[in-house]
């Protein structure tokens, strides 16, 4: 049986097109196990796939100064001991990197214990995590095509990104009945990342009583994010997070407001569904939410607010815009090469997880 460690987390995105993979790979007979950190989100959602879950210490990596610079250095070091004695024990044949600051160490553990590395870039531009351990890596899968740019010919390949199967099997009546919705409005699923958004939800949250006449919302805002003043609204149904029944919502949604992680930019993709992005700003981020964004908006999948513009009025005149014209971003999508990168990734794992590793950037 070939043996395959996993890394990858900090957020969903980081952790879905893992999970997308493992039920090809469960019957490639791969013994697979995964490598995150004790508290973060990826654990419970590897472990909700009955996978054996190693845990390790980690440090964010910043652009800027700070002093936590200073301890966080000292949690990478621990996290790459940590993941020398794993990769030492376990012996994989092939080591799966999905980034986040978390894989960082795991990469450079498998490249000096000789065990070859793919890693998979989600976002038009690769992050600081990825663009630290790509030269320890035997193949970079990558999502964009504007993504080539980044990253050598020799080491790239264009996969596209992995896309859960089980969002293919949800059911518009489900997601109606667990959200007790009627069918006479249409839906409107907002999905603001796995840590929510405070400014989407302020701002939905604001014009909820004009958006209700003519529509249903249902509301993904994030842990922590509950508002007890909008509960038992008719019509409205909050969630801090969503598992399962995750398929059923957006099999029941008409038009979906989400910001613009890769991952769900190609979840709606593939379920073409008409949608308003609105890309986490440079404030808060180095600017991939803002890219991924745009090359939607210019193959016409997807109408764009940027954060800073994003307010009542706004709002409401794309969610009216999108709606009334929805059939043409549904067919726009419908032209779209992109497809389900499960296989794709699969046969880069396979091969080089046929590769005795060699030490040394490749």
């Amino acid at each position: 049986m070939k043996r395959l460690i996993m890394t990858g987390g900090g957020t969903a995105g980081h952790v879905t097109p893992n999970i997308a993979l493992i039920p090809r790979l469960k019957k490639l007979e791969y013994d697979i196990h995964y490598i995150g950190t004790e508290e973060g989100i990826e654990r419970k959602l590897i472990e909700e796939e009955n996978i054996q879950y190693h845990s390790i210490k980690a440090g964010k990596l910043r652009r800027y100064f700070d002093m936590k610079n200073f301890t966080d250095t000292f949690r990478i070091v621990q996290g790459l001991m940590q993941s020398l004695t794993i990769v030492s024990k376990l012996k994989p044949h092939i080591v799966f990197s999905k980034g986040g600051f978390v894989s960082s160490p795991v990469v450079w553990a498998a490249w000096m214990s000789g065990v070859p590395v793919v890693i998979h870039e989600s976002d038009i531009s690769p992050g600081l995590a990825n663009r630290i351990a790509i030269p320890f890596a035997k193949k970079v899968c990558y999502t964009f095509p504007e993504t080539e740019k980044y990253i050598s010919k020799e080491k790239g390949v264009l996969t596209g990104i992995p896309v859960r199967e089980s969002l293919f099997k949800g059911e518009k009546v489900v997601g109606r009945k667990i959200c007790d919705f009627t069918g006479d409005k249409p839906v409107l699923l907002i999905i603001g990342g796995s840590l929510g958004s405070e400014v989407i939800n302020k701002t939905i949250r604001g014009v909820l009583k004009t958006i209700l006449r003519k529509y249903q919302v249902c509301h993904i805002c994030g842990r922590g994010n509950i508002d007890k003043n909008y509960e038992g609204i008719k019509g409205y149904k909050q969630f801090e997070y969503v598992g399962e029944e995750l398929s059923s919502l957006f099999a029941m949604a008409d038009l979906i407001i989400s910001r613009a992680g890769a991952t769900v930019l190609y979840e709606i993709l593939a379920l073409k569904k008409p949608n308003i992005l609105i890309p986490l700003s440079k404030k808060a981020s180095r600017g991939d939410q803002i890219l991924n964004a745009h090359s939607f908006e210019n193959q016409g999948f997807s109408y764009v607010i940027m954060e800073e513009a994003l307010d009542e009025e706004n709002i409401l005149e794309g969610i009216d815009k999108v709606y009334d014209n929805r059939r043409d971003y549904v067919n726009k999508m419908g032209l779209s090469k992109a497809r389900n990168g499960i296989e794709e990734v699969i046969k880069v794992i396979e091969k080089y997880g046929k590769v005795k590793g060699s030490k040394g950037p490749s």
